[in-house]
């Protein structure tokens, strides 16, 4: 399993799913993460916090720990 948080800074990964339950995973649904959708990384904070990604046509920053629940291929 590959979570976000570990994928390379310039890359582009395909959701193959979210885990976590409840409300912050219809948060991530609502902001456009769903199985399937291309994530483009943008950018990683020298920290590793925050990560920037480009979804769907737009630019969204995720916490670390959010990005860990992303699985991607």
């Amino acid at each position: 399993m590959q979570a976000l948080n570990t994928s390379k800074c310039g890359s582009t990964v395909k959701v193959k799913k979210l885990h976590g339950e409840g409300a912050v995973k219809r948060r991530m649904m609502d902001m456009g993460i769903t199985k399937g959708s291309e994530i483009f990384i943008r950018k990683v904070a020298p920290l590793g916090d925050p990560i920037e990604v480009k979804v769907r046509g737009y630019e969204l920053s995720l916490r670390k720990a959010d990005a860990k629940m992303i699985e991607v291929e």
